[in-house]
Parts: C-alpha cells; sequence; structure tokens
C-alpha cells in the first residue's frame, strides 16, 4: 500500500484466522483492497516496520473482537489495536477509521477491548459471515460517501445497521455505464414505481422470468430459448436483495392464457420478465421486457441484435439491466462466476449440449436419462473444465442408478457418478451443484446420509436463494429423521417455486411422518393439480386413506394412479385394511412374487400395516441386502415403520444402514 491507499487493514488473534480470512474474502470479491497478513510466524524488524507502515497508509482499520481477543492477554493484534489507536489521535474526531467487527457473542463493554473501539459503532458477523450490507458499507465509507455511524450496537447477533447508498453510488458500484444508461431511459417516474410498495406481502424486489418464447421457426430451437431462460434465472437469483421464482413454476406460463396480474398473483411476485429468441445462423437476437404485475405496463425493454458468439455477455447485459431497474444489490461478481452454468471456456457448442441435457432432464424415463447423460458427456468433452456439466452428468448417473437400474448395473452406475462429481469439485470446489451431486450420490450409493447432509448444507450455503439447495438440504434433514426442520426447508423452497410439484410431494412426506394427514392430502392434491396427469401422485393420496383406516376411498384412488408399481403397492396396502382377508393375502402374495428384489422395503410396509414384525424386518433387511436406497432413505419418515421404532430390531437395522437411532444421541446414549 502507498500513503494515498484507500485499502483496508484487517487487524485479528491468529486463532481467529478462518473468521477473518471469509471477511477478507468477501470484501475482495467487491474489489475492495485488504491488507491480511496470513503469516505463521510473525514479528521482527522487518515485520514491525512492514505493519506500522501499512497501518499509518490505510483508509480503514477493521479490529476482528471475539473471545480470543479477550482471552489474550498479549498478542501482536493488541500491538496493532495500539498503533490505529495512535493514528487516531492525529485525525479529525469525525472521520471514519475505526470499524470493529465482533465474530461471536463478545459483550460489546468488553473491559479488554481499547475505550477508543467503544466509542464507535460495532458490526457483529458471527463466524465472520459478511453479508452485502456491510460490504456496500466498506466501500461507501471509503468512496467518503457516508459518514460515519457513532451508535453503539448494542445487541448481540444483530448486524449494524447499514446507511442507505446513495443513488450515485450504488448505480457506480454495481451496474456501470451500461446498466445506468438503462436505468437512465427509465425515468425518474418509472423508478418511482417500482420502489411504491406492492399489495399484500410481494416483495417490489421480486421477478419470475417466463419462458422466452423461440422466433426461430424450428421447434428444434425450443431448448435453446428455454435455455436463456434458464440463465437469466440462476444469474438473477445471485442478486442479494431480489426474490427471483424457480423454474419449474416460472416455466407453468408458457404461451400463457392469462394477463399479468393473474400469474404475478400466482407467482406471488411484482415483475415478470417476458422474451423472445430468435437464432439465425451466427446472429441471435432477444427481445426482453419487464412488466409490473400490478397494472401489466412495461417497466423495461429492450432489443438487441449480436453475434452468436457474443451470447454470454448479451445475458450478461439483460441480466444488469434487470436488476437495475429493480434496484437490486448485486452479490460479489466471483460469486456469480462460481455458480454460473455457462462454460468457463465460452466454448458454445458445450453450452449448448449442457441445454439440451437440461431439456431431456425433466421427463425421467430410463430413456431420456441416458439422452441426459448422452448430452452432458458431450459438453464436458467439450470443454473439459466444465464443471456445472460434470455435476448434472454426476445427477444424471446417480439418478439412473437409483431410480432405473439395480445390482451390478446400478453400481457400475454410481461408479461414473462418482467419478463426474469428483472431478466437478476439483474444477470447483465452492460449486453449489457439484456439492449437491456429491450429497444425492452418497445418500443412493454409499448410504452415507450423515456425509450427504453435511454436502446438502454446503451447497445451500453457496447458493441460499437456490431451490434445489433448499429442498436437497430439506430432504437430508428428513432421511435423518428431522421432519419439523424439514418442512421450515421445504416451504422456503416452495416460496421460491411455487408451481413445482416435487416440492409439495416431499412436504407431504415430511407432513405424514408427523401424522399431519389433513395438510399432507392438501399438499399432495396441490402436486396433482400442478401435474394431473404426472407422476405417481394417487398413490400417496392412497396411503393417506389407508392411515385413516379407510379402505373403499384408498383403493379408489390407487386405482387412478398412472404408474404400475406404484399403483400396485397402494392398491396391496389398501386390500389390507379391507375386511375381505383371501383377497389380502392374495394382493400380498401377488405382490411379494413380483417385488421382492425390486420393493422389499414396501412389501416390510405391508407387513407392518399386517402387524406382523417378523416378517417386517425379514424384508426390511432384504431390502439392505438389494441396496434399495430409495426405500431406506424413508426409514425414519415411514408411517408403518413408526409402531416398531421401540422395537430392539428397528435400532439395530438402523445402526446397519447408518441411520440415527430414534431416542439415542450420535454417541450411543439416550437423549
Amino acid at each position: 500500500m502507498t500513503e494515498c491507499s484507500r485499502a483496508v487493514f484487517l487487524s485479528y488473534a491468529s486463532q481467529d484466522a478462518k473468521a477473518a480470512q471469509r471477511v477478507c474474502d468477501a470484501l475482495r470479491a467487491a474489489a475492495v483492497e485488504v491488507w491480511f497478513d496470513k503469516s505463521e510466524l510473525r514479528g521482527g524488524d522487518a515485520w514491525d516496520q512492514s505493519i506500522r507502515r501499512q497501518i499509518k497508509a490505510c483508509a480503514l482499520f477493521l479490529p476482528v473482537i471475539s473471545r480470543t481477543t479477550h482471552d489474550r492477554r498479549e498478542g501482536y493484534f493488541r500491538l496493532e489495536w495500539k498503533l490505529a489507536i495512535d493514528r487516531c489521535h492525529l485525525m479529525d474526531a469525525n472521520l471514519a477509521f475505526l470499524v470493529p467487527i465482533v465474530i461471536d457473542d463478545t459483550p460489546d463493554d468488553d473491559e479488554r477491548v481499547p475505550e477508543r473501539f467503544r466509542e464507535v459503532q460495532w458490526t457483529r458477523l458471527p463466524g465472520g459471515e459478511t453479508p452485502a450490507s456491510f460490504v456496500h458499507r466498506i466501500q461507501d465509507l471509503l468512496s467518503g460517501e457516508m459518514a460515519p455511524v457513532q451508535v453503539r450496537a448494542r445487541s448481540i447477533g444483530s448486524t449494524a445497521r447499514s446507511p442507505s447508498l446513495s443513488p450515485r453510488r450504488r448505480l457506480g458500484l454495481l451496474y456501470g455505464a451500461v446498466a445506468s444508461a438503462v436505468l437512465l431511459a427509465l425515468g425518474y417516474l418509472g423508478m418511482e414505481r417500482l420502489e411504491r410498495p406492492k399489495p399484500g406481502n410481494v416483495s417490489a424486489a421480486s421477478v419470475a422470468v417466463l419462458p422466452f418464447a423461440n422466433e426461430s421457426g424450428d421447434p428444434g430451437q425450443q431448448y435453446f430459448s428455454d435455455g436463456i431462460s434458464e440463465d437469466l434465472i440462476t444469474a438473477l437469483g445471485q442478486f442479494s436483495e431480489m426474490k427471483v421464482i424457480g423454474r419449474t413454476s416460472s416455466f407453468q406460463f408458457r404461451d400463457p392464457k392469462e394477463d399479468s396480474r393473474s400469474i404475478g398473483v400466482k407467482l406471488g411476485v411484482a415483475h415478470l420478465l417476458e422474451g423472445s429468441v430468435r437464432k439465425s445462423g451466427e446472429v441471435v437476437r432477444i427481445s426482453a421486457e419487464l412488466i409490473d404485475t400490478a397494472d401489466g405496463t412495461a417497466q423495461w425493454s429492450m432489443h438487441y441484435d449480436r453475434p452468436y458468439k457474443d451470447l454470454f455477455a448479451l445475458q450478461d447485459e439483460i441480466t444488469r439491466a434487470v436488476a437495475a431497474a429493480l434496484k437490486a444489490k448485486l452479490l460479489p461478481s466471483e460469486h456469480v462466476a462460481a455458480q454460473s452454468d455457462r462454460p468457463p471456456s465460452g466454448n458454445l457448442n458445450a453450452y449448448n449440449a449442457y441445454l439440451e441435457g437440461g431439456y431431456f432432464w425433466a421427463r425421467g424415463t430410463e430413456a431420456d436419462v441416458r439422452k441426459v447423460i448422452e448430452y452432458y458427456t458431450q459438453a464436458t468433452v467439450l470443454d473439459p473444465l466444465y464443471a456445472t456439466a460434470w455435476s448434472r452428468l454426476s445427477r444424471a448417473w446417480t439418478r439412473l442408478g437409483q431410480d432405473h437400474l439395480s445390482g451390478a448395473s446400478a453400481q457400475e452406475a454410481y461408479a461414473h457418478a462418482r467419478a463426474a462429481a469428483d472431478r466437478a469439485l476439483a474444477l470447483a470446489p465452492d460449486l453449489a451443484a457439484a456439492h449437491s451431486a456429491r450429497s444425492w450420490l452418497l445418500q443412493a450409493a454409499d448410504f452415507d446420509w450423515h456425509g450427504g447432509e453435511a454436502e446438502a448444507r454446503r451447497a445451500l450455503e453457496l447458493a441460499p436463494n437456490n431451490v434445489m439447495a433448499k429442498s436437497d438440504m430439506a430432504d437430508a434433514l428428513g432421511i435423518l429423521g428431522d421432519p419439523v426442520r424439514a418442512i421450515e426447508l421445504q416451504q422456503e423452497a416452495i416460496k421460491l417455486d411455487p408451481l413445482r410439484p416435487e416440492s409439495y410431494m416431499w412436504l407431504a412426506n415430511f407432513l405424514v411422518a408427523l401424522d399431519r394427514l389433513d395438510e399432507a392430502e392438501h399438499a399432495i392434491r396441490k402436486a396433482i393439480e400442478l401435474r394431473p396427469s404426472g407422476e405417481t401422485y394417487f398413490g400417496s393420496l392412497a396411503s393417506i386413506e389407508v392411515l385413516r383406516g379407510n379402505a373403499q376411498a384408498a383403493l379408489l384412488l390407487a386405482q387412478k394412479d398412472p404408474d404400475e408399481s406404484t399403483r400396485d403397492f397402494a392398491l396391496t396396502l389398501a386390500r389390507q385394511i379391507d375386511a375381505d382377508r383371501t383377497a389380502a393375502d392374495a394382493a400380498l402374495g401377488a405382490f411379494t412374487k413380483k417385488y421382492a428384489d425390486s420393493n422389499a422395503s414396501g412389501i416390510a410396509d405391508i407387513y407392518a400395516l399386517r402387524r406382523n414384525p417378523d416378517a417386517t424386518f425379514q424384508w426390511l433387511y432384504r431390502a439392505e441386502t438389494n441396496h434399495e436406497s430409495s426405500g431406506i432413505m424413508q426409514v425414519l419418515l415411514d408411517p408403518f415403520l413408526r409402531r416398531y421404532t421401540n422395537d430392539p430390531r428397528f435400532a439395530a437395522f438402523c445402526r446397519k444402514v447408518g441411520l440415527p437411532v430414534p431416542g439415542e444421541t450420535p454417541a450411543g446414549k439416550s437423549t
């Protein structure tokens, strides 16, 4: 640093290095220069002279306060603190210089913190987690556009209030010249309307990206226009103050017959981003329009003609312009890039292969999943550094192994999934999609439920607004027998993607585990409403009627299920509570003969309903032998097995497959 530097000096005790590193990374990601000494062996004349120069030249001094600094009576950080305080004596009292950071519950009247530190506002960043509001505050202090706030932060766990950014500072930091021009074009009146409160609980900074229309004249190009829309959803979802609806819900409104107000109400958003894509040769034309759902007026619209090779730059331009119109705060650019769906090489052929793989993912048949694998493999061949494509390839192999294969064939698929996940994480250790892929793989292939939960948690930390990350974390908690927290997370996922039927089915699964059958039925019927002819939802409704003891209703619902295996299971369950015992026995015999090697866990459920514990546990162990991960994932949520949780055999089975034992701590002691 030089005498004119606008850098910050981060002072910390060595035990707090990890928390300090997080703060440093967040600031550097926002282009703030940080002096951060990571050397393990400090001291000596050279170090002392360097420290004195740095503290004399820095624009802001950020001392990290913690229980460690309280307990340590000596340490180099105390010399740094003294040097900073000495410099304060030469400064104007109103000049911002000291910005104390507290990373734990150290009280703000700590007697071992210099009095000068206690005269200014503290910011609490638990564990060093650094929100965008703090980064913006530092940027404004460095720019001189914000006066220092001298009010003390009093409540433990709170973050110091960050003053509003000036309009000039907001635009200058976030969007640059292009976005500024767009914002000016909107005009004062348009921006004033965006800032007005929306009816109900709808945030003004909320948007749904509807699928862009394919105007190429070639239906085979639909994946391309869908991919443009999905990329915008991914990019906008990483803006810190924006609610962005997930793909499944947004894509319900392809060629919508409803008006913008109706769509806005259903999705819970204040704005819609609509558009069209026309790709002709080496030229792509994209039209985009931001609609206010309250009255259907266009708040912003642009038309772009660009060479196809400039597609990614064009997507960035649209994203920033929409964000500017919504006055959202952009997360650090490195974070956005880390979660991007794009190939790092910019290879558009690799990107096209990736988009085509996503197009087939939604169908789910074995043939479609194999098609997904083909396209994602192609993407990784075209760009071997394409971490997101490796992540999706891993998920596709896991899906093939769990849903469509068994025995050695399934294990071979899992081996491919493992190699792809390892490759993705080696390329991008902080890619949420890679951690999500490994989470599913660990659960399906290895019965490593705790490892899967840890990977899901990491994915959620990296992409806190991602629908799949929330849903995966909810699933991981449910597998480990925590349906209460799973429900909370799944409900958060539903808020982000309110028309995604799978989310309602998982929610129902967790509700059933808590005997909240009426709520579960409501969630399943919502899923059926969203996909009337889709996946196996009527079988789940039939299971609820079985739990209620209503045989006739269960039989009627089971017969409606389009999937043969689910229909067979639901019908067999329903017949077990019917008065005709001969029919019940015959149904069980037929189901056992047909599904002994593929659904032993379902047979265990049927025997549990018949109150036959010996047969229940016999078939439960058969499921483990068959490696039926889908069934074993449900053991701690299963309403039919619940009656045997106090049976020693249930605890023994849980230990064998690595699941927590109800009523025991991880160490094996009773709670």
